[in-house]
């Protein structure tokens, strides 16, 4: 990929690897202590991140760690909503195991995110990110729910376009035998289908990397750090979200699943409002779930929860929804 992007510029290629380097050499800061699970199921943990009010559980995507929404003291989301009036909890699917194969992600809503707030002594506002906000939704068609709210998270998996759609098959068509023999989906297979949805901002981000002051380093390394780690998917959830989902765009067609039930996002009988970024290359804005209330963001996927507006563009505008919910319920 580096090749193809930088083959007219042996510049922006040694740029680019410079960029890597200083990566790759950057000093960590020592890893932060998770906080207290109070609530178990499998492999997940429903972390508790205090505060209090209505319980607002935010369910971060299957793939990568949860640790976007929470990346810093100064940049989490979930620990500024515990300021806000509210008990915040953030969900920790933690890592599967190759006995966990046949679990898929309708599973995963099923038996493992509602059984997980069914605990909670009072039905929870959900917030979910990437894929966790559709297995949020599903969980909200599903269970006892106060509200539902969405960042970034494709239901129409039509609107990624059918290049990309036949890039993803491709990968999935070359990675499914190791994948079997496994019984599980590593990381690096899904992390190689993200860079190829947008090849020239991956080689880019390196290239600025390279003279990045360091007052902004630190947030790139932790950004990074996270993009680039990840449990693996149980081998039927990598088939759901390849197959089901990307190819035949189930969801989007009304025809996913979940425990037996179709999941149709206007049928849902909480309120409901997504938040849609416009210049998302991850989950772009035509793949949205269409729900009731929607709120548009200039920012990217992960700017617009961890970036240096996302306290006014994203933060802000979703506590004020949180709390008329809460109010009206």
């Amino acid at each position: 990929m580096l090749r193809e992007q930088t083959a007219a510029s042996p510049e922006r290629r040694a740029a680019a690897l410079a960029g890597l380097k200083r990566y790759q050499d950057a000093v960590r800061p020592a890893a932060t202590r998770p906080m207290p699970a109070r609530f178990r199921k499998g492999a997940a943990r429903l972390r508790d991140y205090g505060g209090d009010g209505r319980p607002v559980v935010f369910v971060p995507s299957l793939i990568n760690p949860p640790a976007v929404l929470d990346l810093t003291a100064e940049r989490s989301i979930v620990r500024w909503i515990a300021r806000q009036g509210f008990r915040a909890w953030l969900l920790d699917w933690g890592t599967p195991n190759a006995a966990m194969r046949n679990l898929d992600v309708a599973d995963h809503v099923d038996r493992v995110l509602l059984p997980l707030i069914a605990k909670l002594p009072e039905p929870p506002l959900l917030v979910g990110y990437c894929l966790g906000g559709t297995m949020a939704l599903a969980a909200a068609a599903r269970g006892n729910v106060a509200g539902l709210a969405t960042i970034a998270a494709p239901w129409n998996f039509a609107g990624y376009g059918d290049a990309a759609r036949h890039e993803m098959a491709a990968l999935w068509a070359a990675a499914r035998p190791t994948c079997e023999a496994l019984g599980l989906v590593p990381m690096e297979v899904l992390q190689s289908g993200f860079w190829k949805l947008d090849p020239a901002r991956t080689i880019g981000k390196y290239e600025a990397f390279a003279t990045m002051p360091d007052a902004e380093a630190a947030t790139f390394v932790a950004l990074e750090d996270w993009a680039n780690a990840g449990a693996p998917l149980t081998l039927a959830a990598g088939r759901e979200l390849f197959e089901d989902f990307l190819r035949d765009d189930l969801p989007g067609q009304d025809r996913w699943r979940v425990g037996g039930e179709r999941i149709t996002p206007g049928a849902l009988r909480c309120p409901a409002i997504e938040f849609v970024s416009l210049s998302d290359r991850i989950v772009p804005a035509a793949s949205a779930a269409g729900l009731s209330e929607r709120r548009d963001s200039g920012a990217g996927h992960v700017g617009m929860v961890v970036g240096s507006r996302a306290r006014s563009g994203l933060w802000e505008p979703l506590a004020d929804w949180l709390r008329g919910v809460a109010a009206s319920t």
